[in-house]
């Protein structure tokens, strides 16, 4: 795959999930990762990232911006925003910039106007309410890693599944059990 991802919060009204959304990036491969909001400094977003068991900062970019003015991204890398509004394009109709830096907004305010205005791209996840924004950003992540290819269908034939044991990136193949009806 080519280019590459980010991806940030503005404000966060449950400070769980900064670190949830940050560990999960860090999973996908994120570039870097990102918030904006005046009331985080990094001590305290350090402190409140409880879920982030894979040390992002640690690992990976991490940057605090205070304001939406202050968001600087690199040179030719789309900020795409996502939010749950009738203008936005659906996910499964986007296709994803090969350097997008991909922003949710906190879980009761959403995207502020100021930073909707800044993206170059608004999409939304279509459910029929929002989700929980650490979860939105996995299912975002998902579908940019999808959507760049390197992964081909899966072939169920001849009754065989592949079963993987745990902890193991091998696997092997078993017969299928018979349908007692």
């Amino acid at each position: 795959m080519r280019g590459y991802f980010a991806i940030g919060i503005e404000g966060v009204s449950k400070k769980e999930n900064l670190g949830n959304l940050f560990r999960t990036a860090h999973g996908f491969g994120a570039a870097f990762v990102f918030a904006i909001d005046e009331q985080i400094s990094k001590k305290k977003a350090r402190r409140n990232a409880k879920a982030d068991t894979s040390l992002v900062s640690e690992n990976i970019p991490l940057y605090y911006h205070d304001t939406v003015e202050k968001l600087l991204l690199p040179k030719g890398c789309k900020l795409i925003g996502i939010e749950l509004c009738d203008e936005a394009v659906d996910l499964p109709n986007f296709r994803h910039p090969r350097a997008a830096a991909y922003i949710l907004g906190s879980e009761r305010a959403g995207l502020s106007l100021e930073l909707q205005q800044k993206c170059d791209h608004i999409i939304k996840i279509p459910t029929v309410f929002s989700l929980n924004v650490a979860t939105a950003g996995a299912v975002i992540m998902y579908d940019r890693m999808i959507s760049q290819g390197g992964y081909q269908r899966q072939i169920v034939t001849g009754g065989y599944i592949h079963e993987c044991p745990p902890h193991t990136h091998g696997g092997r193949f078993t017969r299928k059990p018979k349908d007692p009806n």
